[in-house]
């Protein structure tokens, strides 16, 4: 037997945060060798935090990681543990991204990213070079290329993040070069459903590579970017160890690398790929030796015994159910958003939401105190105030929504009339018309902007972050008011759809049993600026708009297409209903690109949103002619 304990950490970085970040990277570090972990493996640019996007380019920015970088090796010098962290570093007029392997007090070898992501949220060619097969330089002294490190407990093949979701990456050559135990560190952000994604994706790779695989994800939020940390072990596509999401720590697990060899002599198919790649002038990397560098200690590692002892019937399942993975994933995806944005920014000192007695703010409001109950658990409530500004248009019924749920939560809770202040403003934009009334919707947006504006003189006043309450449905097709609720601070849920909005209340109000949330989804959804207003009535269906975004959007159909789709999923609803919906969603979202470029930064919980920055980027000035069929 060949036993290797392997730890798999997540940090919460901070970007640009070097001496912060390895700080918290020791803490870890030491533990691990404590707990006898033989290799520790961290994430995709653990000292510089990610992503840093253009402080790339500032070559103070790059520089000053490397002494982060020696400090890390020097406080682990006397550790028995081989290390793998992510740096950035220059060569040559290029910034690569790099996996550094760490032993022994020295920096052994320096091995570049080759597959850069461009796409969704990604923009690493920008800043980044690849590294290539065969590459083979010095930085520092140090080796920088495509290498392989040979220890006295077997081959390691460090890799980051982008390069294991590829087919074509680096691992292939690398396994059939003698790479036995395959490290991918990783900044791989939260998305609906990547958990289930990265775990066969692994179990892919390493089965069909035959080789053990440690991945390690980042943890914490930079941004709108949300990581949600936890990695894998899996050994020849058997999966070891799932290690904690949404939290910072490590998990560690032992393998037998020599199972890894035993089952790649076993398996006849990858020995013949492997005998063809050679035979085609297939060339690996170089090996270097590592072995008198550190002498690792695994003589009290156990054998790695099932928990419930049985190598051939299934442990008791732990899995929750769709829905319950689906609600918590996303609550505790952006409540850590929020408490991230909230820490690191270090600018703020209370939470401020503006609370309408609605779907959205209650929803916001409910994933700021699931944060604040982390930080205070002994007084949650202290770390937020809300505030209800009612005009002649609100209800009694949201109002005793809104402040049955302060009171249900602890949160401070104040009421504040902007009707005197509506009055004088109609008033003034009446004057500045010459006397002419003004148009409905100046009146709703009077009103938005006016409890914005209270919002901001509180935040400037005692440093509260502003929470921004819209939903992305309304937001796609300008169901907001620039200056007025689409304005704040930090976009919580901006990229929800009105459809999982109320779905996770629904889940919500099981859970907690809150009246204040039972009160709320009595009630249509409405933004109450003027009598008797349904968002339903005024736009169509929640489901149907939804759906009408997500084809459009998404799935980048035109109009004709989208209409085709809709008819088959909601054959209740009359195709000429479902014609008109389609026309107008279109029409209004097109419309509308102007103003989600003005919408503060928002949190990204999907691969589809509407940060112009990041996902779906659209010119906010175009022409409609192309969507129309070709008679």
């Amino acid at each position: 037997m060949r036993l290797v304990k392997v730890g798999i950490a997540s940090v919460n970085t901070t970007v640009g945060a070097f001496v912060r970040n390895v700080d918290r990277a020791l803490v870890l570090a030491k533990r691990m060798a404590e707990d006898g972990v033989t290799v520790g493996v961290f994430q995709e640019q653990l000292l510089a935090g990610y992503p840093a996007e253009d402080m790339v380019q500032w070559q103070g920015f790059i520089d000053r990681q490397w002494p982060e970088l020696e400090r890390f090796a020097q406080e682990t010098a006397a550790l028995p543990t081989v290390f793998v962290v992510g740096v950035g570093v220059a060569l040559q007029g290029q910034r690569l991204n790099c996996a550094a392997v760490v032993a022994g007090g020295r920096v052994l070898g320096l091995v570049p990213k080759e597959k850069l992501p461009t796409y969704n949220v990604f923009y690493e060619a920008r800043t980044f070079g690849r590294g290539q097969p065969g590459m083979a330089e010095l930085h520092r002294g140090v080796p920088l290329g495509d290498y392989l490190f040979q220890f006295d407990f077997g081959v390691l093949a460090p890799e980051v993040c982008e390069d294991i979701w590829s087919a074509d990456g680096p691992m292939r050559r690398r396994a059939y070069a003698g790479a036995e135990l395959v490290v991918n560190i990783s900044a791989s952000p939260f998305r609906l459903g990547v958990m289930e994604t990265r775990r066969e994706l692994i179990a892919t790779r390493s089965s069909d590579h035959q080789c053990t695989i440690a991945y390690a994800n980042a943890v914490g939020a930079n941004d709108g970017l949300i990581f949600d940390g936890g990695g894998f072990v899996n050994q020849n596509g058997r999966h070891v160890l799932e290690a904690p999401r949404f939290q910072e720590g490590y998990a560690a697990a032992v393998v037998d690398l020599d199972r890894t060899l035993r089952l790649r002599g076993e398996a006849t198919t990858w020995r013949l790929d492997r005998e063809a790649w050679l035979s085609s002038g297939g060339k690996g990397p170089s090996v270097l030796d590592c072995t008198q560098v550190v002498r690792t200690r695994r003589e009290s590692l156990a054998y790695p015994v099932p928990a419930h002892r049985s190598f051939f019937l299934p442990a008791q399942s732990k899995q929750r159910s769709a829905r319950d993975a689906l609600c918590e994933d996303i609550l505790d995806a952006l409540a850590l958003g929020v408490g991230d944005y909230f820490e690191k920014t270090r600018a703020f000192k209370l939470l401020g939401i503006a609370l309408s007695g609605g779907r959205d703010s209650l929803l916001t409001l409910l994933i700021a105190h699931r944060y604040a109950r982390r930080v205070r658990p002994e007084n949650p409530g202290s770390l937020i105030q809300a505030f209800y500004m009612p005009s002649r248009y609100s209800s009694d019924s949201t109002r005793d929504a809104a402040e049955t749920i302060a009171r249900e939560l602890g949160v401070p809770f104040q009421i504040v009339s902007i009707d005197e202040a509506f009055e004088r403003e109609r008033a003034v934009a009446e004057q500045m018309l010459g006397g002419a009334s003004v148009t409905p919707i100046t009146e709703q947006n009077i009103q938005a902007r006016l409890r914005a504006q209270r919002m901001w003189n509180w935040s400037n006043s005692c440093g509260g972050l502003f929470l921004q309450t819209g939903n992305m449905s309304e937001k796609s097709v300008g169901y907001t008011t620039i200056g007025g609720d689409l304005m704040g601070a930090l976009a919580v849920i901006a990229n929800v759809p009105k459809t999982v909005v109320v779905y996770l209340l629904d889940y919500l109000q099981e859970v907690t049993g809150y009246e204040g949330i039972r009160k709320v989804l009595a009630k249509p959804a409405g933004p109450e600026l003027a009598h008797n207003q349904v968002g339903e009535e005024e736009l169509m269906p929640f489901p149907i708009l939804d759906a009408c975004f997500y084809l459009y959007a998404g799935e980048k159909l035109t109009p004709a297409e989208m209409l085709k789709a809709l008819v088959s999923m909601f054959p209740e609803v009359e195709a000429s209903k479902l014609g008109g919906s389609v026309d107008k969603f279109v029409r209004l979202f097109t419309q509308s690109i102007y103003k989600w470029v003005q919408s503060p930064l928002s949190l990204h919980i999907g691969n589809l949103d509407l940060d112009r920055e990041r996902a779906l980027q659209l010119p906010v000035v175009t022409g409609s002619e192309w969507m129309r069929d070709k008679a």
